[in-house]
């Protein structure tokens, strides 16, 4: 598979990202608070930079068959994050990770859309555990990985040079379908 489906979710939409997406997404990564723990740089990014995280995330399925999703809400239409798996050469297995943009957050969005990215992992790739790599300092990822039924785990620290340890939080398949964000999708 090369190009995302698109998934509905109770309020939002997973779909593949758009060329219209890119002015929003390089606007907010550049801002330093959204970008801290989602970027290897831990730091807002530059247009360019932006860009090439962009194309990264958009060509992964390409290279990998799997990937991110632009994060639609229904509501409004607005382009609000991007959600999903990724599995990077050199990682250390499957993760599903997520970043909503600050004006969405706080709404459970962010447990709304990994669910819902877990379940299409679960049903189409057959995955029935993932990873989530969370800083112990990011308290707001690590509410949404407890509302997917992760558990977290072992420190793990990236391959690239200055790297910071991240924790691996694990969620199997057992534990997401008795979690409250499971339950919310299937309601």
């Amino acid at each position: 598979m090369t190009q995302p489906p698109t998934i509905e979710a109770p309020r939002l939409i997973l779909r593949a990202f758009r060329a219209e997406d890119v002015d929003t997404f390089c606007a907010q990564m550049a801002d330093d608070a959204f970008a801290t723990f989602i970027t290897r740089e831990g730091r807002g990014l530059s247009h360019g930079e932006s860009w090439q995280r962009f194309c990264s995330l958009a060509g992964h399925w390409v290279a990998r068959g799997f990937g991110n999703f632009a994060v639609e809400e229904k509501a409004s239409g607005a382009f609000i994050g991007h959600v999903g798996p990724l599995e990077p050469p050199g990682w250390p297995a499957f993760e599903i990770g997520w970043g909503i943009f600050p004006s969405y957050q706080g709404k459970g969005y962010a447990s709304e859309a990994a669910a819902a990215a877990f379940r299409w992992a679960h049903d189409a790739l057959g995955r029935t555990e993932t990873l989530h790599m969370i800083d112990d300092s990011n308290a707001a990822s690590q509410k949404v990985a407890r509302a997917l039924g992760a558990e977290p785990g072992e420190m793990w620290t990236p391959f690239w040079p200055d790297a910071k340890p991240v924790r691996k939080w694990r969620t199997t398949w057992e534990a997401f379908t008795a979690s409250p964000a499971f339950a919310r999708l299937t309601t």
